[in-house]
């Protein structure tokens, strides 16, 4: 019996922490080889550059994200969400997880 949470449920539990700006429950929700691509090219390599990567943006306690809609199929969930405090203005992006056995592996920002 697999007793690994639901990639919903991991893709939510990611989004709470953020919202909380709750880095240990945000960097955990990542695999340790996690892989986040950026619609510019950027990537993240590694549960270690996403706790760098988003260390200012949680002490500063400016950002917020909601989830406007959400498709699921197998290990991948996919939400569009609109983002507050990163920009100027709301920043709405669809975003691509792949969850593999509890923990995100893969994000794509789509825009």
């Amino acid at each position: 019996m697999n007793t690994a949470p639901k990639p919903i449920d991991v893709v939510e539990r990611q989004l709470t922490a953020y919202n909380d700006h709750d880095l240990d429950g945000f960097a955990d929700a990542y695999a340790e080889d996690v892989r986040i691509t950026y619609p510019d090219g950027n990537m993240l390599e590694g549960r270690q550059a996403v706790r760098q990567a988003y260390a200012g943006l949680f002490t500063e306690g400016r950002c917020h994200a909601e989830t406007t809609g959400r498709l699921t199929e197998g290990d991948w969930v996919v939400d569009h969400e609109t983002a507050h405090g990163i920009s100027p203005g709301p920043l709405r992006v669809l975003v691509a997880y792949r969850v593999r056995d509890g923990h995100i592996d893969r994000a794509v920002f789509l825009g």
